[in-house]
């Protein structure tokens, strides 16, 4: 089960650094150790690292496809309320697919799968998790055109890399950055080059 698990962890870091392909094969290999009589917990996690795998491959429906079997392990665990196995130290629940869609929503550039009302409150967790969280909700923003909320977002984000020395946190806030492309950028834009500028960690 170790082995699984560090490997299923291997595909979530493939997919979050754009590797589509090698994700989805990790998590096919994770599936294969784990054999028949995996936990249920294993099963519901897995459908969310695949469906993150899909989202860097570019294909909505699969990864559509995968939130839905993920969000419904994830639902069944919950009414269950059996602790999850060794090495799942922690639960893995609804508030996380939802959290996992939003993440394949700024990958794929759905605004919809994004943006709600409550959106934010999923931004739980520590503090690093919770920035690259709330930069792919600036990414749902500006897929929907909504610079100065995304940036707004985005800056946010930006302050917790650079407090944590975060190289991930910020080489997202630069990924989003890229991801709007104008010949006149407005202040706070300008503002958020300005503060990425020469930034090494």
């Amino acid at each position: 089960m170790l082995a699984a698990y560090q490997t299923g962890t291997l595909a979530q870091f493939e997919a979050h650094a754009g590797n589509g392909v090698e994700a989805l094969n990790l998590a096919r290999r994770a599936r294969r150790a784990l054999g028949d009589r995996r936990p249920a917990v294993a099963d519901a996690w897995l459908a969310s690292v695949e469906a993150l795998g899909h989202a860097a491959a570019g294909d909505r429906r699969a990864a559509d496809k995968a939130l839905t079997a993920s969000r419904a392990g994830a639902e069944a665990l919950k009414a269950s309320e059996e602790p999850p196995p060794w090495p799942w130290v922690f639960s893995f629940t609804p508030d996380k697919v939802a959290a996992c869609r939003v993440t394949c929503g700024a990958r794929l550039g759905l605004s919809d799968w994004v943006i709600s009302d409550d959106v934010e409150a999923l931004a739980t967790g520590h503090a690093k998790q919770r920035a690259l969280l709330v930069l792919d909700i600036a990414a749902g923003y500006l897929a929907a055109g909504r610079v100065e909320a995304a940036f707004a977002l985005a800056s946010r984000a930006l302050d917790a890399g650079l407090t944590y020395r975060s190289g991930r946190i910020v080489e997202r806030a630069r990924a989003v950055r890229r991801t709007l492309t104008t010949a006149s950028p407005p202040k706070m834009v300008r503002d958020f080059d300005d503060r990425l500028h020469d930034v090494y960690l």
